[in-house]
């Protein structure tokens, strides 16, 4: 099992379309083209022999090598250094305007000779549709061009290249000063720019150093923690699909939570569960552009109230960037998983699956922009109300929870939570735009709600809210409740809640999400990333500024040499499950920005 790269060893770049994992050993080992839910074109992190990667190296078997961003960009920098010199490999994917209708999708590489004479190797070894199938490849002058059905792509070189088979490779000496470049277009009209038309490698460069640099200014946030909030920023942007306004949850799909486990799940879709989180952190760093698009795809889920015959309400849990379900689960059975961790899968079931809290996450997203923003439509508000009626009339059904629980349907209380949230959001909207609502039917759902959780999801023995229904076990969802307004920070029972969460969930500042043994899934998973924040925001809003502090810094130990998260931190502190995680760098904003306020 060696011979897999690490997952928190790579760095992500991006062009607001798709996304690549570049190695600190310089190889390119996920990319899917054209899109983020493409079939993989490099997949060697699932399976190093059939899944394809891109490599660039030195000769020498002895060399070292450090990774880092150029500041406040996308650009990746993997700096060799050998015996014989030092190289560094610039890898990036031009980003060159907002909203470029233009645009072409490129995934660029420049090798640069830093100090002495260096020996350096490229192979390009693509396998498109997840490693199952080969492209047809034509060579010609110091290019090479890559075609299967209606994917087609086209590698331009500065040095020589060779074709064997299906694999592109080249070896050539670099001296200090000297560079080597290659860029890799996508697309049916790749290469089709008159070369005087064709943007150099430096431009590229530029003008993408420019378009971060541009965009990271109008963040708002100044405090202590500046460095990682801006590169959690700039990873939450490489997650949008610009021409949509989608925010998906991770750019991979079956990265194991477990090691070895059946843990493992396609996250290269849009969760309604982020909707409201995404909002907070646009809105509260001063990325409006970025809010105003995601409310606007949001929106064109709302009106989707005919879809309810099916029993799970006018909204899905998931959706692809386009808006629409995303394919059936399915499993690649011939590809070995990272780390022989089976199966591999495309497609996520929990799109079939009930789960009530998305409607509190929807109906938050729309009170937070309708807030800061210009207000609402007349259209928009109608499916607000059609969505608020429908809730009222089914929140009392179990179903599957937050966390997505493959075993039977409970009375989850963050279930409960979240549809408080919705009705009291809706409620507020009325109230602050005068708009037609049956507020007196609302109010009384809202407070059935609010009684609901008061008397049966609270454990007199325990003290503590708990994860269901006249339940035992724990669940560190409940540490929104403050978040979301539900309960006072200083209220006792919050104060008791947070007490038992930090004897059973917490260990060392790391959160598990809950208790073992309770989704109906075999092998462990490690503690839960983005509720270690939930965990510092809580901590934050009970007063204990210290612990909350202390709880912050030592989270930022965990994550990768370039300040990336995954999903979870393994028992090793490794980081486990789809790699980066959306939702983690959204709840670090939030934890930052909160206590950084409060430290004043």
């Amino acid at each position: 099992m060696t011979d897999f790269p690490s997952v928190a060893e790579h760095g992500l770049i991006g062009d607001l379309r798709t996304c690549a994992l570049v190695g600190s050993d310089g190889s390119i080992n996920w990319f899917c083209a054209p899109r983020f839910d493409s079939p993989s074109v490099f997949g060697a992190i699932l399976d190093p022999e059939r899944g394809g990667s891109w490599t660039i190296s030195t000769a020498r078997k002895d060399s070292r090598t450090h990774q880092f961003y150029f500041p406040q960009s996308a650009a990746l920098i993997t700096r060799f250094l050998t015996a014989d010199g030092v190289i560094e490999v610039h890898d990036f994917m031009p980003v060159l305007q907002p909203k470029d209708e233009a645009h072409v999708q490129r995934l660029v590489r420049r090798v640069v000779a830093v100090r002495g004479t260096t020996t350096v190797s490229m192979v390009l070894d693509a396998r498109p549709d997840y490693g199952r199938r080969r492209f047809d490849v034509q060579s010609g002058n110091r290019t090479a061009h890559f075609r299967l059905d209606d994917l087609a792509m086209q590698l331009r070189s500065s040095v020589d290249l060779t074709v064997d088979d299906t694999v592109v490779a080249a070896e050539f000496e670099l001296k200090p000063g000297q560079t080597a470049e290659f860029v890799l277009e996508v697309g049916e009209t790749c290469g089709g720019d008159a070369p005087q038309h064709r943007p150099s490698v430096d431009e590229l460069f530029d003008g993408t150093i420019h378009f971060w640099r541009s965009w990271l200014k109008h963040s708002r946030y100044q405090g202590r923690w500046r460095e990682m909030v801006e590169r959690s920023a700039i990873t939450l942007k490489l997650l949008t699909h610009e021409p949509s306004g989608a925010i998906i949850a991770a750019p991979t799909t079956s990265l194991p939570e477990d090691i070895g486990g059946e843990r493992n799940w396609d996250y290269r879709y849009v969760w309604m569960r982020d909707a409201g989180f995404s909002l907070y952190a646009l809105l509260a760093l001063g990325f409006h552009d970025e809010a105003h698009s995601f409310i606007g795809w949001l929106s064109r889920r709302l009106g989707c109230g005919d879809r309810e015959a099916d029993g799970l309400g006018p909204l899905r849990v998931l959706y692809d960037i386009d808006g629409n379900e995303p394919p059936p689960e399915a499993e690649l059975d011939h590809l070995r998983g990272h780390l022989d961790s089976r199966p591999v899968r495309v497609g996520n079931a929990a799109v079939g699956q009930l789960q009530l809290d998305i409607y509190g996450d929807l109906i938050d997203s729309v009170y937070l922009f309708n807030k800061y923003g210009p207000g609402i439509s007349y259209d928009a508000w109608s499916d607000v109300v059609f969505v608020i009626d429908w809730l009222i009339d089914n929140w009392e059904r179990a179903d599957a929870g937050m966390w997505e629980i493959r075993d039977e349907e409970k009375a989850h209380t963050t279930s409960r939570l979240m549809c408080w949230v919705a009705v009291e959001r809706a409620i507020r909207i009325a109230r602050h735009r005068g708009l037609p609502a049956d507020l007196v039917t609302w109010s009384s759902a809202r407070d059935a709600m609010y009684h609901r959780i008061m008397t049966k999801s609270w454990n007199t023995d325990l003290e503590a809210f708990t994860q269901v229904e006249g339940g035992d076990r724990l669940d560190a969802g409940v540490l929104l409740m403050p978040m979301v307004k539900f309960i006072s920070p200083a209220d006792p029972r919050f104060l008791s809640t947070l007490a038992a969460i930090e004897r059973e969930l917490v260990t060392d500042s790391l959160v598990f999400r809950y208790q073992p043994a309770t989704d109906g899934l075999d092998g462990d998973e490690g503690t839960f990333s983005l509720c270690t924040f939930w965990y510092v925001e809580a901590l934050t809003r009970c007063g204990r500024l210290a612990d909350a502090q202390l709880a912050l810094e030592k989270m930022f130990t965990y994550a990768n040499h370039v300040g990336l998260y995954a999903e979870q931190v393994s028992a090793t502190g490794d980081q486990v499950g789809n790699f980066p995680q959306a939702f983690t760098h959204l709840s670090l904003i939030s934890a930052a920005i909160n206590l950084d306020r409060a430290l004043g």
